[in-house]
């Protein structure tokens, strides 16, 4: 049978997911662009997520992420899912638990593809069910003494 892609470089990446990983020591972005680094690639989206100063109109004093021991495995399952639903090449995700201050980067993802197109859509689903599907919990504390707990 013959292949539907016209040249090599379209075809899937062998192994895609370059790198996952929950943990409680700073993340870089560096780290994450390096990772998804594929010559045939045309398109890399990469998504920072940074703990801010507020939320709902409240001031944030401080930040803490919790995950669950199934944690990385569900990162894993909705990793392998954008990889089985758009032409990834490459894809890395990790995510920050432990205390965080305001500008840290608390998740970073990445996706490259043959075209920006099909980068774009695939970030945007990662980064979107790691947050819906993935059990990692924020609990912010607020300047007025209310607390709050957030997550999947």
């Amino acid at each position: 049978m013959a292949s539907m892609h016209s040249h090599p470089g379209e075809q899937a990446a062998r192994h895609p997911i370059r790198l996952l990983a929950i943990r409680d020591t700073p993340l870089t972005v560096d780290e994450v662009f390096r990772a998804v680094g594929d010559d045939a690639a045309g398109g890399t989206a990469l998504f920072v997520g940074t703990v801010r100063d507020h939320d709902g109109g409240a001031d944030v004093d401080s930040l803490g992420y919790s995950s669950h021991p199934t944690a990385e495995a569900e990162l894993r399952r909705v990793a392998e899912k954008v990889v089985a639903d758009y032409p990834v090449r490459a894809l890395a995700a990790v995510h920050r638990v432990g205390d965080l201050a305001v500008g840290d980067l608390a998740v970073v993802v990445a996706v490259s593809c043959p075209h920006r197109g099909e980068a774009f859509e695939a970030c945007r689903k990662l980064i979107d069910d790691l947050k819906h599907e993935v059990p990692i919990w924020k609990h912010q504390k607020f300047s007025d003494g209310t607390e709050e707990w957030v997550g999947a």
